[in-house]
């Protein structure tokens, strides 16, 4: 998700318009760039070098923002080089009267994860094995003692050094997509805490994955919820793009953002209607 946010820095997404198939185009060939290095570098820390400040670093978002054609598709995107410029998911938030901020999240993977049951303590091991790669010369490749690649993301977002909001949005290789989505929503686009999840969605799949999937010759295909223009779609099909309609799997998103009002400390909790989930204050 940073990565994505980090090359539409060099878009006026505002100028484009919220749900324009100029910007819905330009976050998804965002996204094409992001996964293809996400796939190539994401791995376990302690036993790969992953150029995790050149994968963030602005420079480098200018110089892979650079790939994107605002008229085309693109059908295939190849893994940058940072080096050179140096599903069943919980999630919760909370916040306290001091500031205080929390944002958790948890997931066993497949359903009931491996279905080993700590004796005496009654939960269950996860199963994020499966995401490791055999491929012995890709960092991700599985290793003892070792963590998978994973998509368990908690948000937390810092305005000039502070708290700011702390969000999460559920659902397994939609949830990078979904961050991206609903903070465009809050910043470019000034839709509310709660408005940000509501908000129809878009999510592209087929695509390059550390698991060594790799993206299919079409480019992959966008999928959109009800509420996208049809001239959206439209339009992004003139581009390239293979537009589906689907009923679900878009995430699901909760979030607590922290404003100020008068001098006082205002919670605004958002929890948005594809899923089961409230926001409580007490």
């Amino acid at each position: 998700a940073l990565q994505i946010l980090n090359i539409l820095e060099g878009f006026d997404l505002r100028a484009l318009g919220r749900n324009s198939p100029e910007t819905l185009h330009t976050m998804v060939e965002a996204k094409k760039i992001a996964w293809a290095d996400r796939a190539k570098f994401y791995a376990d820390p302690d036993f790969a070098k992953i150029p995790l400040a050149g994968l963030l670093s602005k420079k480098y978002a200018a110089e892979r923002r650079k790939l994107i054609d605002p008229n085309r598709a693109a059908k295939q995107v190849q893994a940058g080089n940072p080096a050179l410029n140096q599903g069943d998911t919980i999630y919760l938030c909370t916040a306290d009267d001091e500031g205080n901020m929390v944002s958790l999240i948890q997931s066993n993977y497949r359903g009931m994860g491996s279905g080993i049951v700590v004796p005496g303590l009654g939960f269950m091991f996860q199963d994020r094995g499966e995401l490791f790669s055999m491929d012995p010369a890709h960092p991700n490749v599985y290793a003892p003692g070792k963590r998978p690649f994973h998509t368990i993301i908690p948000g937390f977002v810092m305005k000039d050094g502070k708290p700011w909001e702390a969000f999460g949005v559920m659902g397994g290789g939609m949830q990078p997509q979904g961050h991206v989505q609903v903070l465009t929503n809050q910043i470019d686009f000034g839709l509310n805490v709660q408005e940000a999840g509501d908000a129809s969605r878009w999510q592209h799949e087929g695509d390059n994955e550390p698991t060594g999937e790799k993206m299919s010759a079409s480019g992959g295909y966008v999928e959109v919820e009800s509420g996208i223009p049809y001239e959206t779609v439209r339009e992004l099909r003139k581009k390239g793009h293979d537009v589906r309609f689907d009923v679900g799997g878009y995430g699901g998103y909760q979030a607590i953002k922290m404003e100020m009002h008068n001098g006082q400390r205002v919670y605004v909790g958002a929890s948005e209607s594809r899923k089961d989930g409230m926001a409580a204050g007490y």
